[in-house]
């Protein structure tokens, strides 16, 4: 094989977004509602009481923080469901022996859970403006910034669906690793709120700096400094391309 497989690629992509499409109602109603909940309870009753952060209307301030809660679980769950199924049905040997790099898999199936991550994330973006008015200070590093995050976290999707052997390993990371660390990242609060040690100790969690680059692109300011957050973001694209390339290299759980 020579070049790059465009058309495998093209083939793939719209067949993941043919599923995501047959779950329409779960995978936008939900985040939609979710959403709704979080400003009813959060904005509505919080922010009642707690007027502003950093100068900045509490029911604005948690707009990033509730984006990010549904681009983390919805990259993770999109990409690891998308690999997943594959190894479950037996269809990977045909995808393994078919003219189809790995790079040109990944780009297929991470392209294709990046895309319902960020539609996601830019339906709950409009759903907040029903709410509240959100200002975006840099709305074109809004859209990247979307953009690496769901890449990224579709990237370590991808590897969880390739390490997972049973449908309920596929939902421990996600729902005890990664929901309790955006919880406690700042989402709804800014962690310059919180008493020593936690705000040393929550400095420790990863998905800080990814709140906090995502709020700075909507208001000019976050908890920490927006070039952390970029150099968080690259390590992470970095380690994730290298163990994927790795499993395809080795056949780690995608050939017995």
């Amino acid at each position: 094989m020579s070049g790059f497989n465009f058309n495998a690629v093209k083939a793939i992509y719209k067949f993941e977004l043919a599923r995501f499409g047959r779950t329409l109602l779960t995978g936008l109603a939900v985040p939609v509602i979710t959403t709704s909940l979080y400003f009813v309870v959060f904005g509505g009753a919080i922010g009642s009481r707690m007027t502003q952060i950093d100068g900045i209307p509490y029911a604005a301030f948690i707009v990033p923080g509730l984006i990010m809660l549904s681009m983390f679980t919805e990259s993770i769950f999109n990409a690891s469901f998308g690999i997943y199924m594959p190894k479950f049905t037996g269809t990977i040997y045909e995808l393994l022996s078919a003219p189809v790099s790995a790079v040109e898999t990944v780009i297929a199936y991470v392209g294709a859970a990046a895309t319902k991550s960020m539609t996601v994330g830019l339906i709950i973006f409009a759903t907040a403006h029903l709410f509240v008015d959100v200002p975006v200070a840099h709305p074109f590093l809004m859209i990247a910034f979307m953009a690496l995050i769901a890449i990224s976290f579709c990237l370590f999707g991808f590897i969880l669906g390739i390490w997972a052997q049973s449908f309920e390993q596929l939902q421990i990371i996600p729902l005890l690793v990664i929901m309790p660390m955006t919880f406690l990242g700042g989402a709804f609060y800014s962690i310059h709120m919180l008493a020593e040690p936690w705000r040393t100790i929550t400095l420790f969690n990863p998905v800080v700096y990814l709140i906090s680059g995502f709020r700075w692109t909507f208001f000019g300011q976050g908890d920490v400094a927006i070039h952390f957050t970029l150099m968080f973001i690259a390590a992470m694209l970095l380690v994730c391309i290298g163990i994927i390339g790795w499993m395809f290299r080795t056949g780690y759980r995608l050939k017995k």
